[in-house]
């Protein structure tokens, strides 16, 4: 059963914004995992998007101080590995404001494996639409991101990856 103050402490950290895309927050983005009180102590649990994920010493850090600032003393938040991250868990909101960001979201299911290999034909440009892409770079401003350019509009893009 989930306490009034596992609430209040999962809507605190949820709101934690990401550094690398801060539009999204920590729960858009399906980093934030669990909440969990032992005691006094709050523990939460955060999944990064890649293994060695810069962003995520910041994130441990705005996370502790969010919570601290609203009154628990004691935080822990712990890095989680397994099982790693997918875009998956992405929300519905953290797509469309990543959309109205500019970067064009993951599309489709992230899966294992097991067969032919699925290619994207085409990555729709979040500026105007068009489905006249081409990838510029596997890798854009960071690791989780590709970069783009729409052949319609002639504007680069990032393009959040399916992982």
């Amino acid at each position: 059963m989930v306490t009034r103050e596992q609430e209040r402490a999962w809507t605190i950290a949820a709101a934690v914004a990401d550094p690398e895309v801060p539009v999204l927050t920590i729960e858009d983005l399906g980093v934030l995992r669990r909440v969990e009180f032992t005691g006094d102590a709050v523990h939460v649990d955060i999944t990064p998007t890649y293994s060695g994920c810069p962003a995520m010493d910041a994130i441990r850090d705005d996370v502790v101080l969010a919570l601290t600032s609203a009154g628990f003393d004691h935080v822990e938040v712990r890095l989680v590995l397994s099982p790693a991250w997918t875009t998956d868990w992405m929300t519905d909101a953290g797509k469309r404001k990543l959309t109205e960001y500019g970067i064009a979201p993951p599309s489709g299911r992230a899966a294992v494996p097991s067969g032919p290999i699925r290619l994207a034909i085409s990555v729709r440009c979040p500026r105007c639409g068009s489905l006249d892409t081409r990838e510029v770079s596997r890798f854009g401003s960071t690791s989780c991101k590709s970069l783009f350019e729409c052949r319609a509009c002639l504007e680069p893009f990032d393009h959040f990856k399916v992982h």
